[in-house]
């Protein structure tokens, strides 16, 4: 008999809970010894480095988490490769920077927006894509905000490798009544939009899980992608604040412990999604053949100090607070327990992980700027010093760039300058190992260095632009 899953305020009843156990005790030992690992990345939306715990959260615990790091691996120098939501989820998908795909700012709800119209390219190639063709069932529970589809159907995410999508295509949607930011119904199961009551992260939840449930008998990859806690600040029992008739009223905070309470009543119900996946995979005895992966995919939104105190910006920043991220890797019997390293990654790295964890060979005909980490999962080894670049384009068009060489982190504004260009050339010289949180500019101290960093990252940024995929509209195309 088929199984479902339902949740209640979040959470299991315990007798249905053990009626999955029983079932999937059997089922995951049915399936060929040596099969292809399960992968599942959960990806949180907005959470500063300090958003949970275990990453230094003084406000609450987050223990479902925790446990998920107490048992696996923490990265303490983990990056988005956007600060924003859209490119870095571009650059998680394709394993490339987001600026080959033509992605490099959010994409906006609002139609006559420059950065309106753009999406992922049937052209680009998604971690998706090539499990799918290796075997692995897939899936998308949650955000997208990889194009809207009334703009064109490439961008939906059955296009991109998917066979299962629930969830919403804008940058985010009211958590009761899944109106989106640019204020239509935005709640979809695959093509079918789906009116269906329940608050949006315990519905993520229920779907994740049944996802996992449902394929525990094939090689599956889950890209579980949370809302919370992006705006609109929504806890479990508050009231509908976006409407179609009436538009988004926004939540302002009665005092800083009203909103304290707020980003704790938006967090813990992903903490508690966390621990029902990891129980229902240790449970079913599916742990020791899925790797999870945590992390967010930018540094603190204004609403909730997510943030650390250790780095400088939130975001939108290329300071290190808009792009340094928590994130927990997690194996039972492959990941050592209790690990903890400060190998510098960032999220492009995710694609290549996974498809070699898959033993997926890496596309030939568009290289991958990210690389597997097994040797740092697996055997606590370090990386090859590389470089990491940063290029961010905000919602009016201002520009910024970062590179990181080691300790050395370069940092360029344009104050003030043409929307889209980068005019007003401010170059700004730290070294994180002895200045962590970006105070002190050593660019007049060692210009040699800046120039020559200066240099790699224009030539960086050159090179994701000879061949990137070409997109409608954008701020220079706009004004020109």
């Amino acid at each position: 008999m088929k199984q479902t899953i339902k949740l209640l305020t979040g959470t299991m009843t315990t007798a249905l809970f053990s009626m999955f156990y029983l079932v999937n005790l059997v089922n995951a030992a049915e399936r060929p010894p040596g099969d292809r690992p399960n992968l599942i990345v959960i990806m949180v939306d907005d959470m500063g480095y300090a958003g949970v715990s275990c990453f230094g959260n003084p406000y609450f615990k987050t223990p479902e988490i925790d446990r998920l790091a107490a048992e696996g691996m923490k990265f303490t120098d983990f990056h988005s490769s956007g600060t924003v939501c859209s490119p870095t989820r571009a650059g998680l998908l394709t394993g490339r920077y987001q600026q080959r795909a033509g992605i490099e700012a959010v994409i906006h709800p609002v139609s006559d927006h420059p950065e309106h119209q753009k999406g992922l390219r049937k052209s680009e190639n998604t971690f998706a894509e090539l499990l799918k063709q290796a075997g692995y069932r897939t899936a998308l529970i949650g955000k997208w905000h990889q194009g809207y589809p009334h703009n064109s159907a490439e961008f939906h995410p059955d296009n991109h490798g998917f066979d299962t999508f629930v969830g919403y295509h804008s940058g985010n949607i009211d958590f009761i009544s899944h109106v989106g930011d640019h204020v239509k119904h935005d709640w979809w199961h695959g093509r079918k939009e789906t009116q269906e009551a329940g608050y949006s992260t315990h519905l993520i939840n229920q779907y994740a899980l049944q996802f996992i449930e449902e394929s525990r008998n094939q090689p599956f990859c889950l890209y579980l992608a949370h809302e919370a806690i992006h705006n609109p600040v929504q806890v479990p029992g508050d009231p509908v604040r976006r409407t179609e008739a009436a538009g988004w009223k926004r939540w302002k905070p009665a005092s800083e412990a009203e909103r304290i309470e707020k980003f704790r009543g938006m967090t813990l119900p992903v903490d508690a999604g966390v621990g029902q996946i990891r129980e229902f995979l240790v449970k079913s005895g599916l742990d020791k053949n899925t790797f999870v992966l945590f992390f967010s995919d930018n540094g603190p939104s204004r609403d909730f100090p997510s943030g650390s105190p250790k780095w400088r910006g939130a975001k939108g920043s290329v300071y290190e607070g808009g792009h340094r991220v928590p994130a927990i890797a997690w194996w039972p019997g492959k990941i050592q327990a209790g690990t903890e390293t400060d190998v510098p990654a960032i999220s492009l790295d995710v694609m290549p992980t996974l498809l070699g964890i898959a033993h997926i060979d890496m596309p030939k005909d568009r290289p991958l700027d990210g690389v597997d980490l097994s040797p740092v999962l697996f055997e606590q080894k370090p990386l090859a010093e590389r470089p990491l670049f940063w290029a961010s384009l905000s919602n009016n068009g201002s520009r910024s760039e970062a590179m990181r060489a080691g300790p050395w982190k370069l940092v360029v504004q344009h104050p003030r300058a043409t929307p889209g260009t980068f005019e007003n050339e401010k170059v700004e010289l730290y070294r994180l190992d002895q200045d962590p949180g970006e105070a002190n500019n050593l660019s007049k101290a060692e210009p040699q260095r800046a120039s020559r960093m200066l240099k790699q990252l224009k030539d960086w940024y050159q090179d994701t632009q000879n061949t990137a995929t070409s997109q409608p509209g954008g701020w220079l195309k706009q004004g020109s």
